[in-house]
């Protein structure tokens, strides 16, 4: 699905690992979204004062807060709480995929991920 190249739909991605998140922002990118980073969902936080997205791709393990908490954070927020999520992580649990949703999240899908099912995910969780 391409999107419109005038106004395309912000993506937000956090990931700590940089090769994934590379992998990622192009893969999107490649499909005519608009892509921002960022390493930890403190980071996303503090980006997302500046900047809405229009939906959220986030890992669960990284440094300062863990997905898991970022998404719970979103959800009890007036402004971010119907943000669409998508969690993209190595914790392949049925207890880990149990605390993503019940922490908030839309869309579960597990590490290693196929690119083309990732763009299939976003284009279906995608508002508008």
């Amino acid at each position: 699905m391409s999107q419109n190249t005038e106004n395309p739909p912000i993506i937000m991605v956090v990931e700590d690992d940089p090769n994934i998140l590379r992998q990622i922002e192009f893969n999107l990118k490649s499909h005519g979204y608009s892509v921002v980073t960022a390493v930890s969902g403190a980071d996303a936080l503090r980006q997302m004062l500046l900047q809405r997205p229009t939906l959220l791709i986030t890992d669960v393990m990284m440094p300062e807060m863990d997905g898991y908490e970022l998404v719970a954070t979103l959800r009890r927020d007036n402004d971010l709480r119907d943000l669409p999520v998508i969690m993209l992580t190595a914790r392949t649990g049925e207890n880990d995929m149990v605390q993503g949703y019940t922490s908030g999240t839309d869309l579960y899908l597990t590490k290693p991920f196929d690119p083309a099912e990732l763009i299939a995910f976003v284009g279906r969780i995608m508002p508008g």
